[in-house]
């Protein structure tokens, strides 16, 4: 007979056959390929349906992370790998302190190289996980999995929940499957079948790094890492970064290769003061009031020149 776990699995919308590919052992490498394609193509509708949701998450995550809250994601498999990396591209990309956003997936360090299946089925691991890190009221956690029933995910949320966190599930299953009286929000792209049966790594990742990509980007604009389409708080850690705050700068005040270089020596590669230095014709000082007085925001700090 059944277990209630096996009736559970098959009812999930992530766990349904694709009828476009139940043919797909017959297919040629191209009608695979393009198989594929046509399915990654829907995920984008998805995920624009969840807007709504999303900003109420972003809206949330800016007013904590002025507060000094930090986002953790929370995952297992390939969405906990998500979640990693959308959190260690933060510091490069915005110049954030690695513990505003940080990731934890079960099985730990081991289980982004390897697979550790085992370790999702353990809803007290993801509490533990979420007191080791001392998640408070002012931190919003974002459980991600794709199947919503993930018990190392719940265990950390309702953790994280009853200790006051803004609690949210990014899943690929509909709204109205997911019934968790701990969850401040939820998001819900539903993509479809996958083309592999039950393989969450295509179009449920694909959503998810969508959807992640798009609350950290967002947050890190509202809170003025960015100037028109700019990242302007970029760390200046390899060669490639530097070459490409020079150009930032160079485009953002007009100046040549030699001027940006200059400006960033002259503030240790801070992106920001150099680009209100040269336009605002300002000293380093005169630059850096401006911008404290703007709460970071280039733009804003251009007014006050």
């Amino acid at each position: 007979m059944p277990s209630a776990l096996f009736d559970e699995v098959q009812s999930l919308a992530t766990e349904q056959r694709n009828e476009a590919s139940m043919r797909m052992d017959e297919m040629s490498a191209r009608e695979i390929l393009e198989l594929i394609n046509r399915e990654d193509a829907k995920v984008a509708e998805g995920v624009r349906v969840e807007i709504p949701h999303i900003e109420v998450v972003v809206n949330e995550l800016v007013e904590r992370f002025k507060l000094g809250g930090r986002l953790i994601y929370v995952g297992a498999g390939t969405s906990g790998r998500m979640g990693i990396v959308d959190a260690a591209e933060c510091p490069p990309t915005f110049g954030t302190d690695p513990t505003m956003v940080q990731a934890i997936i079960a099985g730990g360090q081991k289980a982004v190289f390897q697979a550790q299946e085992g370790a999702e089925d353990r809803p007290q691991n993801g509490a533990k996980e979420i007191e080791r890190i001392g998640v408070i009221a002012r931190d919003l956690v974002i459980g991600i999995a794709a199947s919503k029933r993930t018990p190392f995910v719940l265990g950390a949320l309702e953790r994280a929940f009853e200790l006051g966190a803004f609690t949210v599930l990014l899943t690929t299953n509909p709204r109205e499957s997911v019934r968790y009286d701990y969850l401040k929000e939820t998001i819900c792209p539903v993509v479809g079948p996958e083309v592999l049966m039950g393989s969450t790594r295509m179009k449920s990742a694909v959503a998810q790094k969508m959807v992640l990509t798009m609350i950290t980007t967002t947050a890190m604009v509202r809170l003025g890492k960015v100037f028109e389409n700019m990242m302007v708080d970029l760390q200046l850690t390899n060669k490639k970064l530097e070459e490409r705050a020079r150009r930032i700068v160079m485009i953002a005040t007009g100046c040549d290769y030699d001027k940006a270089t200059e400006l960033l020596v002259s503030t240790a590669g801070h992106v920001k003061t150099a680009i209100v230095m040269q336009i605002g014709n300002l000293s380093k000082p005169e630059a850096q009031e401006k911008l404290n007085a703007a709460d970071g925001f280039v733009r804003r700090a251009l007014t006050f020149t």
